[in-house]
C-alpha cells in the first residue's frame, strides 16, 4: 500500500513538472516572437513582421488608428512612420491553450512624418496557434504617464 502511494504521489509530481514545462515552452516561444517583432519594426524587417503577423491582424495604436496587417506594414514600408525604439517592460504572459495573451509596458521613440515623440504606453496583445505557429492577431495600447 505504500509502495503505491509513492508511486502515485510520483506520477502527480510528474505530471505537474510536464504540464508546467509545456507552458513554459509556449511562454517562451511568444516571448521570443515579441522580441522579434519589435525588433523587426525597429528595423522595418517585413519578411519578420509577415511571419509574426496574421493576415486577420487589428493593431489599435495608442492613438486609436486602427490599421490591419497590409496598413500597418504599409506605413513602416514607407517611412511615414519610423519606430526609432520599442523598449519592453514588465511583459505578462498568459497560455490559453491555442491563445496567449500578453500585457505588458513598453517606451516608445517614434519619428511620425518628421517629428519625434517619445512615450510610454501599456498594451494588451494577442496571439493564437493557427497551422502549428503563434501568430499575431490584436495590438491594443494606451499612452501611460511618464
Amino acid at each position: 500500500m505504500k509502495r503505491i502511494f509513492v508511486v502515485m504521489i510520483s506520477l502527480v509530481c510528474l505530471w505537474a513538472v510536464v504540464k508546467g514545462q509545456m507552458i513554459s515552452d509556449s511562454e517562451r516561444d511568444i516571448r521570443e516572437l515579441e522580441t522579434q517583432r519589435f525588433r523587426a519594426m525597429e528595423r522595418v524587417d517585413v519578411a519578420t513582421l509577415n511571419r509574426i503577423l496574421s493576415d486577420e491582424l487589428i493593431y489599435t495604436h495608442a492613438n486609436g488608428l486602427q490599421q490591419t496587417k497590409a496598413e500597418l506594414i504599409g506605413v513602416l514600408g514607407s517611412g511615414d512612420m519610423k519606430y526609432e525604439s520599442i523598449t519592453p517592460d514588465d511583459i505578462r504572459v498568459r497560455i490559453y491553450n491555442e491563445t496567449a495573451v500578453v500585457t505588458g509596458r513598453a517606451s516608445m521613440k517614434i519619428k511620425a512624418r518628421g517629428e519625434e515623440q517619445t512615450f510610454k504606453l501599456c498594451y494588451l496583445d494577442v496571439y493564437v496557434k493557427q497551422d502549428s505557429r503563434w501568430q499575431m492577431v490584436a495590438w491594443q495600447s494606451s499612452r501611460v504617464a511618464p
